[in-house]
């Protein structure tokens, strides 16, 4: 069975997120659905990071799982017509390694947020971008940013209903900058808590605007506290854009060692003769 690596852009304005759920539609579904005219197949696909309702992507990553060999040309136009109307684009596809899988093969996330820091109504960045009225110093806050940057305990940037197993994250670059009146952030990490983009976003706001210093960014990170964290962004402004990933070697190494490790499994709970 054949599997597919697929980069997807979509905006995240009409979902309830990536995942598939009850409660509205989400990106998942759409490609789900897709996946479903164009082969008849039920397919559940993997995501490399479970984005949050109105949060978009330019580089979101798949893999999928299909009974037949198709020409990975053909399963990239197939999803593309099938999944129109609606705002979700398959950049690329192509064949998988053994062992790939868009989530755990990922040894890198990069995410984007932007900020439209001006005074006037938006229009093209409506719904794409976070409105900050008074005027951000950039400098301040990329400067103040770098206190982010390490192997730190993000609890104060964390969503109380994350599920992650640990508060323990390194983040391994993070910036700040201005082009006219948009202001960025960017930011890299092998993984992210729930919210920990948008809450990091909303503290560093503070340091633009004046409100917070350097030294406050890093009593709020020090605190391990919800409570210490400025008020979190909004979702439209974040972009995950893309994702790297281990070596086919690596994936095929890994793949190997697992399942030599559940034969050795299977043979240590296989029942012993008995003796006479």
């Amino acid at each position: 069975m054949p599997r597919y690596k697929i980069t997807i852009d979509y905006d995240g304005r009409p979902f309830v997120g990536w995942q598939r759920q009850d409660n509205g539609p989400t990106v998942q579904g759409v490609i789900e659905r897709a996946i479903k005219s164009f082969t008849g197949e039920s397919v559940t696909i993997g995501g490399a990071g479970r984005t949050d309702s109105g949060v978009h992507a330019t580089g979101q990553v798949a893999h999928l799982d299909l009974s037949k060999d198709w020409p990975a040309q053909t399963v990239k136009n197939a999803l593309n017509f099938h999944a129109q109307p609606d705002p979700v684009a398959i950049l690329a596809c192509e064949k998988a390694g053994l062992g790939f899988d868009a989530r755990f093969s990922a040894i890198r996330r990069h995410y984007r947020f932007k900020i439209a820091n001006r005074l006037e109504p938006l229009t093209h960045d409506r719904g794409l971008a976070w409105h900050v009225k008074p005027e951000l110093d950039a400098g301040a806050m990329n400067e103040a940013a770098q206190v982010l940057l390490g192997h730190h305990d993000f609890t104060t940037f964390r969503h109380t209903k994350c599920q992650a197993k640990s508060p323990m994250k390194t983040m391994e670059r993070i910036c700040v900058y201005r082009e006219g009146y948009h202001v960025f952030l960017e930011c890299s990490s092998r993984s992210f808590l729930h919210n920990q983009v948008r809450s990091m976003v909303g503290s560093l706001r503070l340091v633009g605007e004046g409100r917070w210093t350097k030294e406050d960014l890093k009593a709020a990170l020090e605190a391990k506290d919800r409570q210490a964290c400025g008020p979190v962004s909004v979702p439209e402004g974040l972009y995950l854009t893309q994702v790297d990933y281990r070596s086919p070697a690596e994936d095929e190494a890994s793949f190997l060692a697992y399942q030599d490790s559940l034969k050795s499994f299977v043979a240590d709970e296989a029942p012993a003769d008995e003796e006479d």
